[in-house]
This record gives C-alpha cells, sequence and structure tokens, in this order.
C-alpha cells in the first residue's frame, strides 16, 4: 500500500478545485485507477486525479508546485514503459479526456489528450478524413504525438507531430499556453517528438487528409524460412516505392490459430502490412508485389474500411499482458543485419514476440531537421523488438532477450532510438543525448523554462540544468 505523501490539507483542496475524480489509496476504485495496460507495472501512487478538463489539469498541478512529490501523467493508451504511474506521488489522470471535434471544411481535428487512435478515427472518418496515427486503434494520442507518431499513413503524410497545428498544455507553474508556430514557436518545436518533458498536455489540434473510408491493404504472411531472401527483396521494394506506400514487417511465431493450418500455428512466420493512401484501384496494384515474394501461408489483404484496417491489430496486445519493448534506427538492411534480424527473431523466448522492421522516408524526410525536435528523419529504417508474453516468472528471460538484441543490432544504427518505444527507462540521459544530439541542447533550454524543478521527470526524461 502506498505510503501518504500529500496532505490532507492538499487533498481537501483537490476535492473542492476538481471536478473529476481524487483517488485516494483506501477507495473502492484504487486499484482499478492505478493499474495500466503493461501488466509488469504495478506501482502504488498517493494520489490519483482523474480529470474532465484543462481546470482540473490546473488544480492538480497546482497542488504539488513547489514540492518534490513524484509527478506521473497518464493519456488514453499503452504506455509501454509504464511512466503514466508512480509510487508515492501524484498521477494526473487525462484518460476521460476523450472528446474530439472535426471541422472538415477546414480539414482539422481539436483531440483532448486522453482520446484513442480509435476515438480519432471514429470522428474524421465519418469526412473521409484522418491524420498519422498509430498502428492499434487503442494507442492513445497524446503520448504517440508527443513522441513523434509513426503509422500507417506515415511515408505520405508524414509523422503525427508533423500534423500538428497547435497544442494546449499547463505548465509546472500552472500557467495554461498555446503552442504552435504563431505562439510559444521553441515550445512548440520541442513538443513536436521532445515528449512529456515541458507539461501536461490538454488538447492537441491536427491538419486532416483525405483517407478513406476505404483503402486498398496488404498483410500476406509467409513461412519465417523465407525471411532472408524476402527482406532482399522487399529492401528493393520499398527504395522505389510510392510515398502512398507504408509498410511494417513483423517476424516470430506469431501463433495465430484462426488465421493459419494447424501445422503451421507454432512454426516461424513473418509478416508483411501495408496500406496504400490514395484511390484503392492504384493501390491493389501498387501493393501486389508483396504478396508474390513466395507463397504465402496465409493472404488477408483486402481493400476495407480505414478504421477497420486501424484496428486489425488491437487483439495482439490485451491489457494486463507483459510487454517490453525497445528500438533502433537502423541505417539500412544489408545482408548482415537481415541475417541478425532473423536470427533474432527465431530465439525469441515467448511466441507471442516479434521483431519489426519499419520502413520510414517519404514525407517523414519532408520536414527539416531543424523544424522539430524529433530525431529519426535520417533513418530509412526502424527496428522495433518487442517482448510479449503473460507468465510473470518469464520476465528475466524475455527482457534479457531484448536487451541482447538491441546490443548485437548497434553494429546496424548510430544509436538512435524511437522515443515512443523506450523499453523502461534504464538509459536515461544517455540514451536522450544519443538520441537527439545536438538537439538535446535545445530541449534543455526548454526544460529549464518550462520545468526547471523537473516536475515531469517520470518519462524519457531532458534533465533541466538547475
Amino acid at each position: 500500500m502506498a505510503r501518504a505523501t500529500i496532505g490532507e490539507d492538499q487533498l481537501a483542496e483537490l476535492e473542492i478545485r476538481v471536478r473529476g475524480d481524487v483517488i485516494r489509496p483506501d477507495d473502492p476504485g484504487y486499484d482499478d485507477a492505478r493499474a495500466v495496460w503493461n501488466g509488469m507495472i504495478d506501482r502504488y501512487p498517493a494520489v490519483i486525479v482523474r480529470c474532465r478538463g484543462a481546470a482540473d489539469v490546473i488544480a492538480a498541478v497546482e497542488s504539488v508546485r513547489g514540492t518534490d512529490l513524484p509527478v506521473a501523467v497518464r493519456g488514453g493508451g499503452h504506455n509501454v514503459a509504464g511512466t503514466a504511474v508512480c509510487d508515492d506521488g501524484l498521477v494526473i489522470d487525462c484518460s476521460e479526456m476523450t472528446g474530439v471535434v472535426v471541422d472538415p471544411e477546414a480539414r482539422t481535428a481539436r483531440v483532448q489528450s486522453g482520446a484513442t487512435w480509435a476515438d480519432v478515427d471514429h470522428e474524421t472518418q465519418a469526412f473521409g478524413l484522418a491524420t498519422p496515427g498509430g498502428v492499434v486503434s487503442k494507442t492513445g494520442v497524446a503520448g504517440l504525438t508527443l513522441g513523434g507518431g509513426i503509422g500507417h499513413l506515415r511515408c505520405k503524410y508524414g509523422l503525427t507531430c508533423d500534423n500538428l497545428r497547435s497544442v494546449d498544455l499547463v505548465t509546472a507553474d500552472g500557467e495554461f499556453l498555446t503552442a504552435s508556430a504563431d505562439r510559444n514557436a521553441d515550445l512548440f518545436w520541442g513538443l513536436r517528438g521532445g515528449g512529456g518533458n515541458f507539461g501536461v498536455v490538454t488538447s492537441f489540434e491536427f491538419d486532416l487528409h483525405p483517407v478513406g473510408p476505404e483503402v486498398a491493404t496488404c498483410l500476406v504472411f509467409y513461412s519465417g524460412d523465407q525471411l532472408r531472401e524476402t527482406l532482399a527483396e522487399y529492401r528493393e521494394f520499398v527504395a522505389d516505392a510510392p510515398e502512398e506506400i507504408s509498410t511494417l514487417v513483423f517476424a516470430g511465431e506469431i501463433p495465430e490459430e484462426e488465421l493459419f493450418p494447424a501445422e503451421w500455428v507454432h512454426e516461424g512466420k513473418f509478416a508483411i502490412m501495408g496500406c496504400y493512401a490514395g484511390p484503392t484501384n492504384e493501390g491493389e496494384e501498387a501493393l501486389r508485389p508483396l504478396r508474390e515474394f513466395g507463397e504465402p501461408i496465409a493472404d488477408v489483404s483486402a481493400t476495407m474500411p480505414y478504421a477497420d484496417f486501424q484496428q486489425l491489430l488491437d487483439e495482439d496486445y490485451p491489457d494486463g499482458m507483459r510487454y517490453y519493448w525497445k528500438s533502433l534506427y537502423l541505417d539500412g538492411l544489408s545482408q548482415s543485419a537481415i541475417d541478425r534480424i532473423a536470427y533474432w527473431a527465431a530465439t525469441a523466448p515467448s511466441p507471442l514476440s516479434t521483431v519489426d522492421i519499419w520502413q520510414l522516408g517519404g514525407a517523414i524526410t519532408d520536414v527539416g531537421v531543424e523544424e522539430s525536435a524529433f530525431a529519426g528523419r535520417h533513418a530509412p529504417f526502424l527496428l522495433g523488438v518487442e517482448a510479449n508474453w503473460e507468465d510473470p516468472q518469464a520476465d528475466d528471460t524475455n527482457v534479457e532477450w531484448v536487451r541482447d538484441c538491441l546490443e548485437d543490432m548497434r553494429q546496424f544504427s548510430d544509436g538512435s532510438v524511437y522515443l515512443n518505444f523506450p523499453g523502461f527507462l534504464e538509459e536515461g540521459e544517455d540514451m536522450m543525448r544519443t538520441t537527439f544530439g545536438p538537439a538535446y541542447d535545445r530541449l534543455e533550454v526548454l526544460k529549464d523554462e518550462y520545468d526547471p524543478d523537473g516536475m515531469f521527470r517520470r518519462n524519457q526524461g531532458v534533465v533541466p540544468t538547475t
């Protein structure tokens, strides 16, 4: 049970000022409120403030201003690293702030910080519009956006953070600010890929693009024995592919009993997944080569509603399972890199784990490296290593596999990582400096200005110089 680290007077004032719930350790809903998606995370905050709007966020921040109480900020989605909850501190929970308002004429959407991509897609697809999100609809908008945002539309329309028009947030001193290209422009630069270091976001404004309601998609599965040969062909395919195509390869056992013949369920496989952000007839032809690299085990490629495609992977990431993920930007897909990827995919201790290759480039590189804090525009591919398992007794084995894989794969990388796949936070400031390079100094300046005491330090943190 958490040790009470916030005074009764503070709690009483919070309960007066906040319209949402103020949840203490002795309250009946406490255990449900502190639980997060990743089953590895088991923390006991002193108080959880379930906010309903910006006023509640301001009250929560002001209640701990000037103290050293740990503060965690929770959005609406996954947060694999577990930074959305803390021991003996305050959790500012925005998960009930899920509003999405679309302006179809201006092609913009205002999205509250507790929304998921399913919430956004539901509203925007009513008008045949979308903004680049993730590849799982239950992912939260806030965390994905602040870390950059790599999704199914990235090569055509860029990162999620590239489509931001403005951000509303509450800073560590309780001030409510709007950041955009015209207002607090330096802060806006840092919020586009620099993580949750500068305040609690209450809403985002996004540009929207014509997408759907139906899109041509690819999801084809091959035998793991073909991985080395096919990745070499895949490398050549994406080098000349139109920007409308964004693809992802994931390799592992993938034991889907309803999808594969019985003799294939527990064999090694890999999948190529992607969509075409353009006319469906063009997309079907453009994606066809991905389905013809060999004899597929299963091919569920189809023209389907964009919102449905966004949800295809949802069931693979249930609440409460155990997750440990890491990433590296790759310099390329050399044959040596392909060989090591195949090795690590085949040695995963859990049948639910995968090694992933994300195609980058396209519109991601249209934004200058100095125009936002996002640090991965230089890379042609992102490597993701996902350990997903159920048995707590297998924690050490799965974590070790991820770490060993990443250590091996550093030979094909400059060592920088995607902020949304960091594993836990063992790397700390060294990882941030390696990832952001010279831009880290600029992030430090922003940290000193907006959070000099490090209130928002339970994340992929920028450390204030003070």
